[in-house]
Formats: structure tokens, sequence, C-alpha cells
């Protein structure tokens, strides 16, 4: 097939594009570089690199990057602005505005270019907050999202992201899948700028923490996720190719949520059992707690998590040790 894959040089998009590779697809990845790398398409990909076509462009006006989609076989709709909770919340407007705007051009030129089916990404982030209220609140499922009342801007944007994709479908005839990730980890990752989410800067301080003795995380560590390894999300996205049209929004997430004080102690027992946690409960926490209901993922996908927490968090230590020579 032609595929396209918009944020194609992030974690998640490097992951799959070398997946879609491997099974002998001819695919395109578009992305501004803003967070992702040419770096972390050349480590996934591997060999494979030299077969993939790449495009530097902004998604957030239509230009001659709209080409690459014409007749494509699936365009894979990953591109957005967002980062950890510290810079989602001081930077709100621009979030919503800019994801707005990429949202549109990409959907907008996937109908000009007759695309033949479209893989939107929304969020968690999408629910209503009041169902975010902790590691014990049930499960989410996807008719929770309305009345729609997110957190943040980001929440915001990539649900007006799904209900554009819903409208593609209705009124241009494409194939849509839309598929909402709960929060995802894994390598290759932004792990020490201010835009790291939690996972990887924890999992990074934890190694400087073996010269110090101390792991600063901020929130008082009730808070909690759903976390979700990359190479399930894969899974779930390449299981979009053939499945899931027509069905509506389908979370991707396991169904327990793990507090951040949890994944911390984890972390520091693989790095090293003697790093004492400090909790600072200054700093902006985000959602209480979340976790996805995945059974409408299995029955339309056969889609379920397979990669343990544990696993995935000792997978993406040991990379972030290796990149630092730690």
């Amino acid at each position: 097939m032609k595929i396209v894959v918009t944020g194609g040089a992030g974690m998640i998009g490097s992951n799959l594009c070398a997946r879609l590779l491997s099974e002998g697809h001819d695919v395109v990845a578009i992305d501004n570089l803003w967070r992702g790398s040419l770096d972390n398409l050349r480590a996934t990909c591997g060999d494979n690199f030299d077969k993939l076509a790449f495009l530097n462009a902004d998604l957030s006006a239509i230009s001659d990057w709209a080409e690459a989609l014409r007749d494509a076989d699936c365009v894979y709709h990953l591109a957005d602005i967002v980062a950890g909770i510290g810079y989602v919340f001081t930077n709100e407007s621009s979030i919503f505005r800019k994801n707005l705007l990429i949202n549109a051009s990409v959907a907008t030129a996937a109908e000009m270019m007759r695309v033949k089916r479209y893989v939107y990404v929304g969020t968690a982030c999408s629910f209503p907050l009041h169902l975010q209220s902790g590691v014990d609140a049930a499960p989410l499922k996807e008719s929770d999202q309305f009345p729609a009342h997110p957190e943040s801007a980001y929440g915001w944007s990539k649900l007006m992201g799904e209900l554009d994709a819903g409208y593609m479908a209705k009124y241009a005839g494409i194939e849509t899948v839309t598929l909402v990730f709960h929060n995802v980890y894994g390598t290759p990752c932004d792990y020490k700028s201010n835009r790291a989410q939690a996972l990887p800067a924890i999992a990074y301080r934890a190694l400087q923490g073996r010269q110090t003795g101390v792991l600063d995380v901020w929130g008082d560590g009730t808070q909690g996720r759903a976390f979700v390894h990359v190479d399930d999300i894969v899974d779930a996205l390449v299981m979009g190719l053939s499945k899931g049209a027509g069905a509506g929004p389908i979370q991707i997430g396991p169904n327990v949520c793990t507090s951040i004080g949890d994944a911390a102690r984890t972390i520091v027992g693989i790095v090293d059992p003697k790093i004492d946690i400090r909790f600072d409960a200054s700093k902006p926490v985000g959602d209480k707690g979340r976790c996805a209901d995945y059974s409408k993922a299995t029955e339309v996908l056969g889609w379920k998590p397979t990669v343990t927490l544990e696993k995935g968090l000792r997978s993406m230590v040991d990379w972030i040790a290796a990149q630092e020579g730690l």
C-alpha cells in the first residue's frame, strides 16, 4: 500500500513507519521535526530507512506537502502539538490554535487527494475532567466523551479533530478510523527537554539520581494514568489498516490506572532502590487518574495490551541510560 504518516518522526510515528516498511508498504513520513527527529527514524527503521520517503513540512497550512497524499491507501494522522503537562498548561492558546490548523489542513488535503482510509489519533485527555478522578476511577467508555469537558486546550483541540474525522466519513465517503490513545511511552523518546513527558523524564532523573541519591517527582504521586507501550500502540494502528472504519472512537489503553508514585517506585527499583523519591506537590499534575475500558478495541480490532509496565519501563530505562552513558 501507499501509506502516509504525519508526525512520522516522533516516537509513535517512527515506530509505525518501521513496522510498515518491514511489511513491504511504500511509506511517506511528514514531520516538521519540532519534537521528532530523523535520528528516531534511522534508529527504528534500520536498513529500511533508505526506503522511506521523508518530507519536512509544516502541516498547519496546505502547501506542496499535500501532493504526497494523492491516492494514498491510508493516511495516519499522528501530527499534533503535545508535550509534558508543564508545557501543555503554559501554552494552551498556541497549542489549541495550532492543532486546529493542523487537523483542518490534513483532513482537507486527505479529501482533496482522495485518500482511501484516514486514521485519526485522538487522546484520553479529551474525556470529561470529572470522570478522571483518581486511580480508582471507573474505566472510561467511548460513550463518556459527551457532554464534553476536557481539562486542557490540548484535549479540546484533539476532540475537534475527532469530530472533523467523523464529518469526513459522513460527507466525503472516506473510510475513517478514530483511535483514542491513553498515555503512550517507549522509545525513542524525549526525556530531558521542557517538553518531555512524565515517564521518560522520571526515568532520566532517576538515572541521574545514582549520583545524587534523590529523584524529584512532580505532584504528590497519587495522580495516575493508563500507560500503554508504543509497541502495543503500533499494533493497534496496523490493525486500523483493515478494521475499525465507521466504528466511532476506539480507546487504546489498559484498564488499569497506575499512579505516578508507583511508576516512579518501579523505575527506582530498576535503576537503584537506594534512591530517595521526593514528591513536589507545588507542580502541576493534570488529571487525577483515568484508565480505559478497551472492550471495544478487542471487539472491533482484536486488540489488547501485551507489554507489561515493568517490562516497558525497563526497556526505556536501558535505552536512556545508553543514550547518556549512565
